[in-house]
């Protein structure tokens, strides 16, 4: 039997004890850091012509629910999906990424209008609401499959991931060595429906409270002329 992520904790309902378990679960844990400036806009970028219209991105830091969760509200962007990346297709399922065993990090497919918003900017934001300092966690998350990860669609987006992560190392704008990987996207598999804009839909789950919620209201107030609601 697969081990129950901490995190599913927050989808059990309140009833007497769970809800108190779950956020000291959380509360005790290591914290995503939330960056409470913008950090620095990419100086490379993927052109405007070179990209497809609508466009994909896949990247991954935690839980992906808080992550589909802040690109649901960025202008530009038509659609977020928790998925599963990095693993072949036969071992897409929950229970068995929960593992940590088959190559798969919970991930985020994004199309999005590259026209509206450039695939520069959401690594800009990516890197704004989870901690890429965090090596095989992410907050109360533990686990390669909570890894921090961009999965490159092409060597203009691989380019961009790569030149970006340098320039915010250079610039030391974390205090720490960033780890997050650059890989070659193989294959994305959507998650189960239940998993599908789920802190949209239970807002009041104390993991969403308190892990992801933040993640939205940074967004709203670092990059205001991106921010969409919906």
């Amino acid at each position: 039997m697969a081990t129950i992520p901490r995190r599913i904790l927050g989808l059990l309902v309140p009833i007497a004890g769970l809800t108190a378990i779950a956020t000291a679960t959380a509360l005790s844990s290591p914290q995503n850091e939330i960056r409470t400036e913008p950090l620095p806009p990419p100086q490379t970028d993927v052109p405007l012509a070179a990209a497809a219209s609508p466009a994909t991105a896949v990247v991954a830091g935690g839980c992906f629910w808080g992550i589909e969760a802040v690109f649901d509200h960025v202008r530009g962007v038509k659609q977020a999906v928790s998925g599963y990346a990095g693993g072949p297709p036969q071992s897409a399922h929950y229970e068995m990424v929960g593992t940590g065993r088959t190559g798969h990090a919970e991930s985020v497919q994004i199309t999005y209008d590259p026209a509206v918003v450039t695939y520069g900017q959401l690594l800009q934001i990516f890197f704004s609401v989870h901690d890429p300092t965090q090596l095989n966690r992410q907050g109360p998350d533990e686990g390669t499959e909570y890894r921090s990860v961009i999965f490159a669609a092409g060597p203009d987006q691989e380019r961009v991931a790569r030149a970006y992560i340098a320039q915010l190392g250079q610039a030391n704008v974390f205090g720490r060595r960033i780890v997050t990987d650059v890989a070659t996207l193989k294959g994305f598999y959507p998650a189960e429906a239940y998993h599908q804009n789920y802190a949209a839909l239970h807002p009041d789950a104390p993991y969403i409270r308190i892990n992801d919620a933040p993640k939205v209201v940074a967004l709203r107030k670092l990059f205001p002329s991106l921010y969409a609601e919906r």
